[in-house]
């Protein structure tokens, strides 16, 4: 042990006479030859707010937090400087006369009496993992030292430190120190908190303050001493800041929006900093109301929530599971992205295609009696028929047999088709949509949903959610027109809030699947859409729960922690009349190849109509005039007052120049000659 101790004082006493007296030629060949080992000191993924706050960070390969170092508070840096190394800024890797008073100590005392590391020689050592007591080992960071300071600026070698730095158990920098000993980040420290991370990594398990809250506090006080001694602070504020207790317990490090980081990480592989569209508040809040909604309902439970910004497509929000930690609840499953009946939750679209096409109007009447579509007879959710009924309290009641006989009426492909072309895409038991589709009878995701619904929101055509900045796009084909999409709105803003919430003007339709196995809530105001479902990933059921029940009041929930924005106004050209008022045609839903008991009239179902405008209709119409007809056989031409202004048109929609205010007379005509034609008034 002597003759180690006399060896390391030697060592020292050459490089501190040697680079003392300026002699560094007999250095620089031995220096030079030094080789280096990896510098890129790899660091865990973070996922970003944004703010730029940290959502969730991910422990690099060997299981250890380890984060880049970031902005770190000034006091912080000038309490290390103070405590490790004073010198940092003028020596060359080796601090010569720290080496020669720590080694002189050490011999005299035969103990460590006070340390003569310089940080670039602490960084030499921590990127190597080398002893620390071998004489040796002290000799090889000497060297490694003098390389750094030749290969790297002094930045450089600070933040190698401020990463690498070790804080006990698999925790190394001071960024991770501080997320788990104070949950926060460091660049705005309290005294105590600086003084803390600089003496904890002397002796990082002997001072762990879970563990030796005595020895962490003594240590941290004595960093506090010197730095009143040398004016970094006060002694007054030295005095407050040893009064501070130590944190005794080791803080969580932040997991908000944790299943979707996941998720990113795994798109964007060797990404190490991912900035999302989430907004932290409004996750917060979303986390807190599917917890809520589970608590106390049971084992094997779970949630899922969506919010968007529909007019820019940012997702803001996003909850896949209740307790992603929760093995009980399968946590670890996404079921913003799982596949799941939707219920009713589809309802609405068909509804949107059946205006669209002119087929119906909302307030057009259709019987709610028992009715069998081929081999199939569904039947409403309660067993019961209310009889004669509107399209607008069919969809408000969320009746099942006048949704199915739309459905039949526009066909279960183009209803396929235009779910597709709103974002929701469908998991169909066969390769060819039928008609239960309508009513939960084809899978979709949560995330599918919210889309559909912003499409609604925006007028027929919506975009594309997205969690990342600049991911949304809009989408180029629309589900169906503006004037449907309102129409859609409208009834679904009718809908009453669930028992205990705020009414407000929110669009909204619950879903409930079948056996009760998903409970939906999806719904949209004049900026947001957001989508809740609960249930079991297992897809066992949960007896009794039905989406208005669970899932609308945690939507309305999570609408009141936002602005409340008013849904659009409809757009000019909407017929809004009654009943009474409407054409013939649409006062009475009649399925193509039926008879309408209004019209009497026994018309083919491939016939020539104009179903839009419809005879009679007063239009406040601003710009163009659209037309659209059905049946015939193409191409198409419309005429205005007797004047043909679309000639041979290949679809039968069209938009035409606007004639004026006052009467006009609309016909068109097909290539077998036929026509139909409708008087209308323009304001």
């Amino acid at each position: 042990m002597r003759s180690r101790r006399l060896a390391l004082l030697l060592m020292v006493l050459v490089l501190a006479l040697g680079i003392g007296a300026g002699a560094r030629d007999r250095f620089d060949d031995w220096v030079a030859a030094t080789g280096l080992p990896p510098l890129d000191v790899p660091v865990g993924v973070e996922v970003l707010a944004r703010d730029g706050s940290l959502l969730r960070a991910f422990q690099v390969a060997d299981g250890r937090w380890r984060l880049d170092a970031g902005p770190v508070d000034p006091l912080y840096l000038d309490m290390l400087m103070q405590w490790e190394d004073r010198r940092f800024q003028d020596h060359s890797g080796v601090d010569p006369w720290a080496l020669l008073r720590a080694g002189a100590q050490a011999a005299w005392h035969g103990r460590v009496v006070s340390g003569g590391s310089t940080l670039s020689m602490q960084v030499a050592r921590l990127i190597e993992e080398g002893p620390t007591g071998e004489w040796t080992g002290k000799a090889r960071q000497v060297r490694l030292a003098m390389a750094l300071e030749r290969r790297l600026s002094k930045r450089e070698i600070l933040q190698l430190y401020l990463r690498l730095a070790p804080y006990g158990a698999n925790v190394e920098g001071v960024r991770a120190a501080s997320l788990q000993w104070f949950g926060k980040e460091p660049r705005r420290l309290t005294p105590a908190q600086a003084a803390l991370l600089v003496a904890l990594p002397q002796s990082p398990e002997r001072r762990r303050p879970d563990r030796f809250p005595e020895a962490a506090k003594a240590a941290r006080d004595r960093v506090l001493a010197r730095a009143a001694k040398a004016g970094l602070i006060s002694s007054a504020d030295a005095e407050a800041a040893m009064t501070e207790p130590v944190p005794r317990m080791r803080r969580a490090f932040p997991a908000l929006a944790p299943l979707l980081a996941a998720r990113l990480m795994r798109a964007h592989p060797g990404a190490l900093r991912i900035e999302t569209t989430i907004d932290p508040r409004l996750q917060r809040r979303a986390e807190d109301l599917a917890s809520r909604a589970v608590r106390g309902a049971g084992r094997r439970l779970s949630a899922a929530v969506l919010l968007a910004d529909h007019r820019s497509g940012e997702i803001l929000a996003e909850v896949g599971a209740a307790d992603w930690t929760d093995g009980a609840s399968a946590g670890f499953v996404d079921m913003v992205h799982a596949w799941r009946s939707p219920g009713s939750a589809l309802k609405p679209f068909v509804y949107g295609l059946a205006f669209d096409d002119g087929l119906a109007h909302p307030e057009t009447l259709i019987e709610d009696r028992p009715t069998v579509f081929g081999r199939w007879q569904p039947q409403n959710f309660d067993h019961m028929f209310r009889g004669t009924v509107s399209l607008r309290n069919a969809l408000i009641w969320s009746l099942n047999i006048p949704v199915v006989k739309l459905a039949e009426a526009v066909g279960p492909n183009r209803i396929a088709q235009a779910l597709r072309r709103g974002g929701i895409d469908l998991h169909l038991p066969g390769e060819t949509p039928g008609l239960a589709i309508t009513l939960g009878g084809a899978g979709t995701t949560l995330a599918g949903l919210a889309q559909g619904y912003a499409s609604l929101a925006q007028g027929g055509r919506g975009v594309t959610l997205s969690p990342l900045p600049g991911g949304a796009a809009p989408r180029k084909a629309a589900m169906f027109g503006p004037v449907a999409a309102w129409q859609v709105s409208e009834i679904l803003a009718q809908n009453p809030a669930p028992h205990g919430a705020r009414q407000r003007a929110l669009a909204y339709k619950t879903g409930t699947s079948y056996g009760h196995r998903d409970a939906l809530a999806v719904g949209y105001d004049g900026a947001h859409v957001g989508a809740v479902w609960l249930g079991r990933p297992d897809g066992t059921p949960v007896p009794g729960a039905f989406g208005g029940d669970l899932a609308a009041p945690v939507l309305f929930d999570l609408f009141d922690a936002l602005p409340v924005t008013a849904l659009p106004p409809a757009p000019p050209q909407t017929l809004i009349v009654p009943n009474s008022a409407l054409p013939l045609p649409l006062r009475r839903f009649a399925a193509p190849g039926e008879v309408s008991a209004v019209t009497a009239s026994p018309a083919s179902p491939d016939a020539l109509r104009l179903t839009y405008p419809p005879d009679g209709a007063e239009i406040d119409a601003g710009g163009p005039l659209i037309a659209k007809a059905r049946g015939g056989r193409g191409p198409w031409t419309f005429l205005l007052n007797g004047t043909p202004v679309a000639i041979a048109q290949p679809q039968p929609m069209v938009e035409l120049p606007h004639p004026g205010a006052g009467f006009a007379e609309l016909t068109v005509l097909d290539a077998n000659g036929a026509s139909a034609t409708a008087a209308i008034r323009l304001h």
